[in-house]
């Protein structure tokens, strides 16, 4: 039994895992909507929600801060152009927005193996 384990596998290791949850962040935070499995948007969304609130907060913060939380971004996604558009397209759209800026709509089953599909996207506001 998996009581009071926090966190999913997905079946990968550390390394693997690590590097899904950046590329999957950065699709969506690219194309604002992404078409997954279930497991892997419930495994990114709070990362996704946690990134734009960062940089929500560097954008309200004076311009030591927001370099500071640009840099923390920088280090999670590892891609700038992503970084850029985070904090000047998607950050200032969510500002009046106390959370939750993403949506999961439920698709049905894919057809080779019966998983639960889902689209990921950011909200509009």
């Amino acid at each position: 039994m998996r009581h009071k384990v926090a966190g999913r596998k997905l079946g990968r290791r550390k390394d693997v895992r690590a590097a899904l949850r950046r590329t999957m962040i950065n699709q969506l935070l690219v194309h604002e909507r992404i078409r997954t499995t279930r497991a892997k948007a419930e495994f990114i969304r709070g990362s996704v929600e946690r990134l734009i609130t960062l940089a929500k907060r560097g954008n309200e913060m004076g311009n030591a801060a927001m370099v500071h939380c640009r840099r923390l971004a920088a280090a999670r996604l590892a891609n700038p152009e992503v970084v850029q558009k985070l904090f000047d397209d998607i950050a200032p759209r969510y500002a009046e927005r106390p959370g939750g800026y993403t949506r999961m709509i439920k698709l049905p089953p894919r057809m080779s193996d019966s998983a639960e599909m889902v689209i990921l996207e950011l909200v509009e506001s």
